[in-house]
C-alpha cells in the first residue's frame, strides 16, 4: 500500500471527528509563492517527494498552468498530520494570485476556515494581497501571516539583521491595521497577528524551511542562525532539515485556526441569512453529522469521464453514494452519484463524506459554482458571493467548421457553470457568440481550453471593451412614451442614481437579482441611504445597478400591466438608447400613465414598447453618456527607467494618481482605460528594459472624454449591425 492510499485510509478515519479537522487556504499577490507552498505541505506529508517540492507544483496540474507558471484554477488536496501525538486531517485550498481570476479566490474562502496570506518580503504588501484580506474577511475566515522569501531579502538584499528585523515589524503593522479596518469590533482586536504568539511565520517556501516562534523555543534556532545558514552554500538544505516548513507552518493551523464545529459558529450568521432558530439553522451551528445536508458548490470540475464534478463544503448532514439531493432555485432533485475527497486532480471515492468537510460529488447535472445544495426543497440558499469586479474585455468567437457550431454551444454551456466570472450570450441570429471576461489572460485560458479539452477549433476576434451607459443629469420636464395603437401613455423621468445605493449594490447589501420580499423594509433600506422618504415607497425593481420607482398616484389598471413595465424596464436596461451596452446607475421614475380600459389594447406588444421608448428618451434628454472600464496600474522601477513608465501612462490616456519612493526603486500609481491597456505587457518590458515589477486591479467605470465618445459609439454600432447614428428623443416621442 503506497504513502498516497494509506493517507486516505486514515483521512476517512478522522473526517468523522469535526475536533481534527482544519479546512485551510492559500492566498497572496501574484507569484509570491503560493503552489510552492502548498507543494510543501503536500511533500511535508508524504504525498510527493520532498525533493521534488517546490518544483513539481502538485497542484497546478492544467498543462497550461505548468507551461505559463502560474495558478488558474484553485486546486484543493486533503491530507493527514500528526502533531502532538494526535492526526488531523488538513484540506488544503491552493488559490490563484492573477487579477483575472479573482473570483476563484472568492469562492474558494467559502470553503475554509483559515488561509495563510503570503508576502514577500522584498516586496511587502502589494495591491492584491490587500484585496485577498479583504475577500478572506468578509467570509470570516481567520487569516494567518507567512512572510515568503526571506533568503532573496537576505542573499539579494544584503540587509542587516536590525533591517530585517525592522522591514518584518513593519509588514506585521500593516496587515494588523487592515484587519482593524475591515472586521467589526471584538473580532478585529482577537483576530490580530503577532510575532510573539506564533500567528507569524517566515521562511523560504523554495528552499523548503520556515521558523515561528513557538517552533524556535523547541528547536533552539535564533534569528542570527538563520542568517549564518543562508548565507553559506548549502545551509538553507541543513535548516530545511532542522525546521521544515510543513511542520512549522501545519502547528500554525493546527494551534491558530478554529475546527470546523467552532468556526461555523461565527460563520453562518454572516454567510446565511435564513433562520438561526430554524432547525436547519441549528443544524449548521453545530456542524451536526446527522441533521439535513446542507452543501454550498464553490466549483465545477469538467472531468471527460465522470462529467460535471461539484466540490464544496459540507455544513451539516452527510452525503452519500445514491442521495437525492435539491438545488435551491431548481425543480429537479438530483442523485448522487460518487462522493470522493480530492488530492489535486486525482478523486479518491469514500463511501460517504460527513459535515465540516470539503467533498466532491459527481451527479449533481444542475448545479453552478455558488449553488446551494440540500436534502430539504426549500432551503433559503447562502449569501451570493460577492465579486470585486465585472467582465471588462470581449472577444467574439465562431466555430470554424460549421458542423461543430451545436457542439460550441453546449461547451460553451458547460464552461459558463463552470466558471461563473465568464460572461457568455449565444446569439442564434449572427452565429457568433461573446465571451466576456475579466481580462486579456482570462480569455486567452477559456480559448485554450475550448480548442484542447473540448476539441472544438475556433475563430476569435481581437479582444474589445464593454462599455456601460449612464446619463448626466435629470431630464426637464417628463418623457411621454406611446404605444404604437396610440392608446396608452407612460410619462417617465430618469436620473442619476444615487452613489451610496451603487456602492451597496456592488458592496452586496442589496441584490439586485432577488425579487423584492419586503417593500417596506426595502424603502427604509433606501431611506437611510440618502433617498425621499416618498419616493422609496415607489420602490419596483432593481436591475444591474439601476432602479425603477413607481411614483404614480391612482392610475387604474397599473397594477395589472405592472409585469410587462418591469419587463421593459429590463429590457432598456439591458441594451441603453446609445450603443446597445448594459446602463448603469439610472433610477427611471414612472410619474403618470394614461392606459386603455380594454385588456385587449393593453397587451405586451403595445406595453412594452411603449414603456422602452418612454426610458430611452428621457435618457435622451437627460444626456446620454458612455462609461469605459478603468484599471488602476502599479509600477514599481529602478529611477533611471522612470520617465519611460511615465511616457507609457500618458500615451494610454492615463491619469497619475501619485509618485513615490519604496527603499531604492521609484513607483507610479496611475488610472488607465482598459480600452488602451492591449499589450501594455510587452510595451512596458521594452521600454524598461525588462527592470519594472508591474501589477493592475480593475478600478470600475469613469466617463469617456466627449470628444471621443462619437467615435466610440459609432464603431460599437456598426460592429453590432446597427445604424451607425444613434437616434434622439424625436425619434422615441414617435413624431
Amino acid at each position: 500500500m503506497g504513502r498516497k492510499e494509506d493517507n486516505i485510509k486514515r483521512a476517512t478515519e478522522l473526517m468523522i471527528n469535526p475536533e481534527f479537522i482544519r479546512n485551510i487556504g492559500t492566498a497572496a499577490h501574484i507569484d509570491h509563492g503560493k503552489t510552492t507552498f502548498s507543494d510543501n505541505l503536500i511533500a511535508g506529508a508524504g504525498m510527493m517527494s520532498s525533493e521534488l517540492a517546490g518544483k513539481q507544483c502538485v497542484l497546478d496540474f492544467d498543462e497550461q498552468e505548468a507551461a505559463r507558471g502560474i495558478t488558474i484554477n484553485a486546486a484543493s488536496a486533503s491530507m493527514v498530520h500528526k502533531f502532538e501525538g494526535k492526526e488531523y486531517l488538513i484540506n488544503l485550498i491552493d488559490t490563484p494570485g492573477h487579477v483575472d481570476f479573482g473570483g476563484d479566490v472568492t469562492r474558494a474562502m467559502r470553503a475554509l476556515d483559515g488561509v495563510f496570506i503570503l508576502c514577500c518580503a522584498v516586496e511587502g504588501i502589494m495591491p492584491q494581497t490587500e484585496t485577498v484580506i479583504r475577500q478572506a474577511l468578509k467570509e470570516r475566515v481567520r487569516p494567518l501571516l507567512f512572510i515568503n522569501k526571506v533568503d532573496r531579502m537576505i542573499v539579494e538584499q544584503q540587509v542587516t539583521k536590525d533591517m530585517m528585523i525592522n522591514k518584518f515589524s513593519k509588514i506585521v503593522a500593516e496587515f494588523n491595521q487592515k484587519i482593524m479596518d475591515i472586521l467589526p469590533a471584538p473580532l478585529n482586536k482577537k483576530w490580530q497577528v503577532s510575532i510573539q504568539d506564533g500567528t507569524v511565520a517566515f521562511g523560504s517556501a523554495y528552499n523548503n524551511w520556515a521558523i515561528s516562534s513557538t517552533f524556535m523555543q523547541r528547536s533552539k534556532i535564533s534569528f542570527s542562525d538563520i542568517f549564518d545558514y543562508c548565507g553559506r552554500e548549502g545551509g538553507q538544505k541543513e535548516l530545511a532539515k532542522k525546521s521544515p516548513i510543513h511542520e512549522v507552518v501545519l502547528e500554525m493551523a493546527i494551534k491558530h485556526i478554529q475546527n470546523p464545529r467552532d468556526a461555523q459558529k461565527l460563520r453562518i450568521p454572516v454567510i446565511w441569512k435564513g433562520d438561526l432558530e430554524s432547525p436547519i439553522g441549528k443544524q449548521m451551528l453545530a456542524c451536526d453529522h446527522d441533521g439535513e445536508v446542507s452543501f454550498m458548490v464553490n466549483k465545477i470540475i469538467m472531468d471527460p469521464h465522470a462529467g460535471e464534478v461539484a466540490i464544496g463544503r459540507l455544513f451539516s448532514g452527510a452525503i452519500k453514494k445514491g442521495d437525492t439531493l435539491y438545488i435551491s432555485g431548481m425543480p429537479n432533485p438530483q442523485r448522487v452519484q460518487t462522493v470522493a475527497l480530492m488530492v489535486g486532480a486525482d478523486r479518491i471515492t469514500v463511501e460517504e463524506v460527513v459535515a465540516g468537510n470539503i467533498a466532491a460529488v459527481t451527479g449533481l447535472k444542475d448545479a453552478i459554482a455558488g449553488s446551494t445544495v440540500s436534502t430539504l426543497t426549500e432551503m433559503d440558499p447562502f449569501e451570493k458571493m460577492a465579486h470585486y469586479s465585472e467582465p471588462v474585455v470581449t472577444k467574439a468567437i465562431e466555430a470554424k467548421n460549421m458542423k461543430d457550431l451545436p457542439k460550441l454551444v453546449d461547451v460553451l454551456r458547460t464552461i459558463a457553470k463552470a466558471d461563473p466570472s465568464l460572461n457568455i450570450e449565444i446569439n442564434t441570429e449572427t452565429g457568433e457568440h461573446l465571451l466576456s471576461g475579466m481580462g486579456e489572460l482570462h480569455l486567452e485560458i477559456t480559448e485554450y481550453r475550448i480548442v484542447k479539452e473540448q476539441g472544438v477549433d475556433i475563430v476569435s476576434s481581437p479582444p474589445i471593451v464593454v462599455y456601460q451607459e449612464g446619463i448626466k443629469g435629470r431630464n426637464q420636464s417628463q418623457f411621454e412614451g406611446k404605444s404604437p395603437n396610440k392608446h396608452n401613455k407612460f410619462y417617465f423621468i430618469v436620473e442619476p442614481l444615487e452613489p451610496a445605493v451603487v456602492d451597496a449594490i456592488h458592496k452586496g447589501e442589496i441584490d439586485p437579482d432577488a425579487k423584492i420580499k419586503d417593500p417596506k423594509a426595502m424603502a427604509k433600506q433606501l431611506e437611510e441611504l440618502g433617498l425621499d422618504k416618498e419616493e422609496a415607497k415607489g420602490i419596483v425593481m432593481f436591475k444591474n445597478s439601476n432602479m425603477l420607482m413607481d411614483n404614480t398616484k391612482g392610475i387604474q389598471y397599473l397594477h395589472e400591466t405592472m409585469e410587462l413595465i418591469k419587463q421593459a424596464f429590463e429590457e432598456a436596461m439591458q441594451k441603453g438608447p446609445l450603443a446597445n451596452e448594459k446602463s448603469a446607475g439610472v433610477k427611471v421614475k414612472l410619474v403618470d400613465a394614461k392606459l386603455h380600459e380594454d385588456t385587449i389594447h393593453r397587451g405586451p406588444a403595445q406595453v412594452i414598447p411603449a414603456v422602452r421608448d418612454g426610458i430611452y428618451g428621457a435618457m435622451c434628454e437627460a444626456g446620454r453618456t458612455l462609461m469605459e472600464p478603468m484599471t488602476k496600474v502599479f509600477i514599481s522601477v529602478p529611477p533611471d527607467y522612470m520617465g519611460g513608465a511615465v511616457n507609457l501612462i500618458n500615451q494610454r490616456r492615463g491619469t497619475i494618481l501619485e509618485m513615490g519612493q519604496d527603499g531604492a526603486d521609484s513607483t507610479v500609481s496611475a488610472e488607465c482605460p482598459i480600452a488602451d491597456m492591449f499589450g501594455f505587457a510587452s510595451d512596458i518590458r521594452g521600454s524598461t528594459q525588462g527592470r519594472a515589477l508591474w501589477s493592475t486591479e480593475n478600478a470600475g467605470f469613469k466617463q469617456l472624454p466627449p470628444e471621443l465618445q462619437k467615435k466610440v459609439v459609432t464603431e460599437i454600432r456598426t460592429r453590432k449591425g446597427l445604424n451607425p447614428e444613434p437616434y434622439d428623443a424625436r425619434y422615441y416621442s414617435g413624431l
